[in-house]
Parts: structure tokens; C-alpha cells; sequence
């Protein structure tokens, strides 16, 4: 059995952890909960896109695995794509979900695990950009059934949350503090977290 667990999250300023005074976000949230001796690297960026992360991923994770060890990978993105700058689309929905089919086809090829956690909402960005991303996580979950990929939703459910909202409406409009960075890794921790992180890596 592999003992070495190596997980690498990447994504946008939501998997960074922008706004929470504590420096943990969910991440560390979530890690903190699962109480298992992994190796772990944050490789969040604040205003990454699908595209960004596609682009810098198999730069920067390759090197953070080892060849004995089980080796996976947290993605999480969408929230900045569907931000609309000068009437479009930042990155369209179609293109979203090829990135993350391109992405997901990378981690077979790569033998890394992956689990993906869908894009929360930005508060500030009003009623169509939660309908846009809420529609994409619908979209990015068929895929990931499809894929048998673990997927976490968690849109529509932080939408609802008054924690969620009254910190990131008291903050920049987009990121939570610390009770709402709780709220997301209490979705994740009650999502296939458990399971996938106990099953070990094929």
C-alpha cells in the first residue's frame, strides 16, 4: 500500500484562500479535518481562468509527484471564466469544459487522481453571473459522471449561505473570510472527499 499521498490543488483565488484572515481557506480547512499525512501544494492563483490554469498546470504539478508515490490532483475553476469583461465572456462555457476535459485526459496520461471541486459563486457579480456559473457546475458535473471523476457542488449551495454572502458582500464582493471559507470545506468534507482521499490512487 502507498503510504506517500502527494496532492496538488490548483485553480483560482478561491483555492488561494484571498480574504480569509486566518491564511487557511478551504483548503486548509478540509486538510485539517482529514487528518491524513499527505504532502500538499497549494498552487491557487488569484484571477485564473480555465485557460491559465490549463496552461501552467503540467508545468508546475509534474514536479511536485514522485514515481512511488499517490499522486493526485484537486482542480477547481470557472468562477473567473464566466465573468463578463466589455460584453464577453472571459472564457465561453464550451471552452471551459474543453479545458477541463483536457485537463482530466492529462491526469490519465500523468497516472495522477484527480477530484474536482465546482466554481463557487461571486456574490458582487450579480444574478446572470450566478446563473452562468451555476448552469457551467451542472455542465462540469455530467462531465466529470461521465469521466468517473469526483465532483463537488458548490454554486448554488454557498448562493444560499448567509455566511457566504454577508463576508463576501462586507469584503470585496467576491472572497468570504474565514466562516465563509468553513462553509466551502464543510461542502467538500460532505462531498466524495472522504472517499477519495481513503481509496488509494489506481
Amino acid at each position: 500500500m502507498i503510504e506517500d499521498i502527494r496532492i496538488c490543488f490548483i485553480g483560482d483565488s478561491f483555492v488561494q484562500g484571498i480574504g480569509d484572515p486566518e491564511y487557511r481557506g478551504w483548503v486548509g480547512r478540509v486538510l485539517e479535518a482529514t487528518g491524513k499525512d499527505m504532502t500538499t501544494f497549494n498552487l491557487g492563483i488569484r484571477g485564473n481562468t480555465s485557460e491559465d490554469v490549463l496552461r501552467r498546470c503540467w508545468m508546475e504539478v509534474p514536479g511536485r509527484t514522485l514515481p512511488q508515490a499517490d499522486n493526485r490532483l484537486v482542480v477547481s475553476l470557472g468562477s473567473n471564466d464566466m465573468i463578463e469583461v466589455d460584453g464577453s465572456l472571459r472564457v465561453d462555457a464550451d471552452r471551459c469544459l474543453e479545458n477541463l476535459v483536457s485537463l482530466l485526459d492529462s491526469c490519465r496520461r500523468h497516472a495522477i487522481a484527480p477530484l474536482v471541486v465546482g466554481p463557487p459563486p461571486v456574490i458582487g457579480a450579480g444574478d446572470a453571473h450566478l446563473r452562468r456559473t451555476a448552469k457551467l457546475a451542472d455542465e462540469m458535473d455530467a462531465l466529470c459522471q461521465g469521466q468517473h471523476v469526483p465532483f463537488i457542488t458548490t454554486t448554488l449551495e454557498l448562493a444560499d449561505d448567509p455566511v457566504w454572502i454577508e463576508e463576501a458582500t462586507a469584503g470585496d464582493g467576491a472572497h468570504p473570510g474565514s466562516g465563509g471559507y468553513r462553509r466551502l470545506a464543510d461542502l467538500v468534507l460532505a462531498g466524495q472527499w472522504h472517499e477519495w482521499i481513503s481509496e488509494p490512487s489506481s
